[in-house]
């Protein structure tokens, strides 16, 4: 298995605890994930590690408005400047316009962070550069598959599915799964989109909701009680050319193996009918039992593999997974099973 992984990840490593259930936690989505699965996944043979090119910005745009961009690119030192902050210091959106009522788009760095923020998660010095690294991942292993590999894995870090074309959020910056579906789609592929993180992809739903030349799948715990909530229903199927294109499969907390493999072979049943001729994946394994959603064992992860082998030129983009153990395992297993 080709894998593509970038050091600079590691320029984005949030270290803020922030509140989740009523307790301060430490930050989940830290450096070590993407280390610790580069140190399993050097464990496995025939893998080889190659660091992305530099990726050419203006492949962006496939998927990110230009005002996102030009905001994420500049915001962490533009809030330094307003707030007086150390280079250290992590940039959180605290307040965000009211529904309902005309606002007028704001040219304050601390009003912008609640414009194109949808969660809670910091901008660091690093982030930029970070979340271009992740991407460079994604493009490169698009463009390998593109090339005539059979398939490619990008450890991309921070990760992207729940990046909107003009919102960050989850944990993501920029959509490396989108951005590597539109890379494709931009080439004449027909494309879909498998996604088996945990949380529904509803970065990814966003970016594709009006195009019909890329399916959007996403299998994913119940939205009613988890996150992103507003999103990633059964009723949710696309408009205008995308109608029929977009597929949520939610599944009820704590579904194992017995419950998630049906909804794999929906999936696999839809890119099949799609006609699809090339496969991206978003690999989440929070869908590991500790992770709290859903319920699956390490022994499923192998199964996992197997059956996202579909026959296509496959992309693999790393998502979520953060439990103990659990990333050391689940990804070497999905992966080693898949090739």
């Amino acid at each position: 298995m080709l894998v593509y992984a970038h050091p600079d990840h590691r320029l984005h490593n949030p270290s803020e605890p922030h509140r989740f259930g009523g307790v301060l936690l430490p930050p989940a989505e830290t450096a070590a994930r993407a280390d610790r699965i580069l140190s399993a996944l050097s464990r496995l043979e025939a893998v080889e590690v190659v660091c992305p090119p530099s990726l050419d910005e203006q492949d962006l745009l496939l998927v990110h408005e230009p005002d996102y961009l030009e905001f994420l690119r500049g915001a962490h030192s533009r809030w330094r400047a307003a707030t007086g902050a150390p280079a250290d210091g992590e940039a959180v959106a605290y307040i965000r316009p009211l529904p309902g009522t005309p606002w007028r788009s704001p040219t304050h760095v601390d009003a912008q962070l609640g414009v194109y923020s949808n969660d809670v998660d910091p901008i660091l010095e690093g982030t930029w550069p970070a979340a271009l690294s992740a991407a460079a991942s994604a493009v490169a292993a698009a463009r390998s598959v593109h090339g005539g590999r059979d398939a490619a894995y990008a450890l991309s870090r921070p990760p992207g599915h729940h990046a909107g074309p003009a919102t960050f959020g989850g944990y993501c910056y920029l959509n490396n799964t989108a951005l590597a579906a539109a890379w494709l789609a931009a080439r004449g592929a027909r494309v879909a989109i498998v996604d088996v993180d945990t949380h529904h992809g509803n970065g990814t739903q966003a970016v594709f909701w009006n195009r019909g030349d890329v399916l959007t799948v996403s299998i994913h715990g119940d939205p009613e009680v988890h996150f992103p909530f507003f999103t990633g229903f059964a009723e949710e199927t696309g408009e205008g050319e995308g109608l029929g294109a977009n597929l949520n499969l939610p599944l009820p907390s704590g579904s194992g193996w017995a419950g998630y493999a049906p909804a794999l072979e929906s999936a696999r049943e839809a890119v099949i009918t799609f006609g699809a001729d090339v496969l991206v994946v978003a690999l989440g394994v929070d869908t590991h039992v500790t992770d709290g959603v859903l319920a699956l064992g390490e022994e499923d992860y192998p199964l996992l593999g197997q059956a996202l082998r579909i026959g296509l030129p496959t992309v693999i983009i790393q998502e979520g997974g953060y439990g103990e153990g659990v990333l050391e395992h689940a990804v070497p297993a999905v992966l080693a099973a898949f090739s």
